[in-house]
């Protein structure tokens, strides 16, 4: 290949970062150039957000600036708005506006995944994803704050609406952040002359017949024990019908106000690959082979959740490996090597992952892992999920960091302050100039001084 050979990446996230972490490192100097796309300046390791929510971990510590990382990568902070495998095009967008066009000699799309929404009533209102750093933070401000209102009120319906929070979906995301949550609400409410433990209602509602697919049957049934064990409403093969003005009706016909809705009902590919002339399944993902190569077009490849990529592991032909961070970052890995193949004419290889298992983290020393079929709970599991994901985040840098977040939560108590005020930053400023003056047409004006 020429030595200008331009390799462009759609995405900052797991498969983006990590694919341009190991391309740095494995491609020779003068043998291509690569170029980041992402709106966002940095990537977010997810499965540390429920934590930064919480406050065991520093939010600023889940997220690895990229440029940072990709000192060998051009990063361009805009928003890739079509690709056109025709004309080997991407088309981006900054901020400002301005639009423009890259070609590329090798392509890698990975926009990763956006919440998954229904047609219900009220939830575009008041639903709360929990996908980045920023929602993390604010669910954290916000729970605390209601505690803060309800605290300040003498009113017993709004008091009851304050303090109930529903979580939607049963998966990783929302079991984790979830118990985090309810932990830190409890823990907060100590502080609380008038509110105690018992007036904190946490419901989770799930439109299967069991939480947490990605573990065993028994261990997800354990996982509903724990969390009715800790208080926590659980309700299966339920869903939602309306949550207009924060009345919550369930289909069946379970009732209740909150004013806090967090949805974490799965995830949708981006929708930015509808603008792509690119092959896309009935999900709307990309096409791919096990080599993630995008069908028809082996100079583009194609992983993480965005992508429909076979899964070799079972015996049916039309398995697809699932929507984790376990399968982005090792096919980012996989994709690397891949890409470096195919720029040296050599073969490439399948994706074939080896499932090692699962880890989730149930609040503070309380978990659920399966390690290599080792079934583990409480305690131990716990601190399998830590040692696990730290284990994957990427830097050294952003490694220490972590454990020292959690050795100082070991050594001094939680911090329990709501900064709500940090999602307004003008409120107070705009209150002090207050409204601006109307001055009729006509009147001399005054000179300075």
């Amino acid at each position: 290949m020429a030595r200008d050979t331009r390799i462009v990446i759609v995405g900052g996230g797991y498969v983006g970062m990590y694919t341009a972490l190991r391309l740095q490192r494995k491609l020779a100097t003068g043998e291509a150039s690569v170029t980041v796309i992402d709106p966002q300046a940095n990537m977010t390791y997810q499965p540390f957000l429920p934590e930064a929510a919480a406050g065991s971990i520093e939010p600023r510590h889940v997220v690895v600036p990229l440029r940072k990382v990709l000192r060998r990568c051009h990063v361009l902070t805009v928003r890739v708005t079509a690709i056109s495998r025709e004309n080997r095009e991407v088309t981006v967008e900054a901020a400002a506006g301005h639009v423009t066009s890259l070609g590329y000699d090798v392509l890698v799309v990975a926009p990763g995944s956006v919440a998954r929404t229904l047609p219900i009533p009220g939830l575009a209102e008041h639903g709360i994803s929990f996908k980045n750093v920023a929602e993390a933070i604010y669910l954290r401000n916000h729970v605390l704050s209601r505690m803060d209102e309800a605290a300040s009120t003498v009113n017993r319906e709004l008091r009851r609406k304050l303090l109930t929070f529903l979580v939607v979906g049963g998966g990783y995301a929302g079991v984790e952040a979830l118990a985090e949550l309810a932990d830190m609400s409890r823990y907060a409410s100590r502080y609380y002359e008038n509110i105690d433990e018992s007036d904190l209602r946490w419901v989770l509602v799930e439109a299967a017949g069991r939480i947490m697919p990605e573990v065993s049957a028994p261990m997800g049934r354990y996982t509903v024990k724990q969390l009715l064990e800790a208080g926590i409403e659980v309700y299966l093969d339920t869903r939602v019908k309306s949550m207009t003005d924060g009345h919550v009706v369930l289909d069946d016909e379970t009732e209740f106000d909150t004013d806090t809705i967090v949805w974490t009902a799965g995830v949708k590919p981006n929708p930015m690959l509808a603008n792509t002339d690119l092959p896309r399944d009935e999900r709307g993902r990309v096409v791919c082979s096990a080599a993630l190569q995008v069908d028809g077009s082996p100079e583009i490849f194609s992983a993480g959740d965005c992508a429909s990529v076979p899964d070799l592991t079972k015996n049916d032909p039309d398995a697809k490996t699932s929507p984790s961070a376990q399968h982005a970052v090792r096919q980012a890995a996989r994709l690397a090597e891949n890409v470096i193949a195919h720029l040296r004419g050599e073969p490439v290889k399948p994706y074939q992952h080896k499932h090692a298992g699962s880890v989730a983290s149930l609040g503070l020393y309380k978990g659920v892992a399966e390690i290599y079929g080792v079934k583990l709970r409480g305690p131990l599991a716990w601190f399998m999920h830590r040692t696990y994901h730290v284990s994957r985040m990427p830097t050294f840098n952003r490694k220490i960091r972590i454990i020292s977040d959690w050795t100082q939560a070991l050594l001094f108590r939680r911090e329990v302050v709501s900064l709500e005020q940090i999602h307004e930053p003008r409120a107070e400023f705009s209150r002090a100039i207050g409204p601006t003056p109307i001055i009729p047409e006509g009147t001399p004006k005054r000179a300075n001084g």
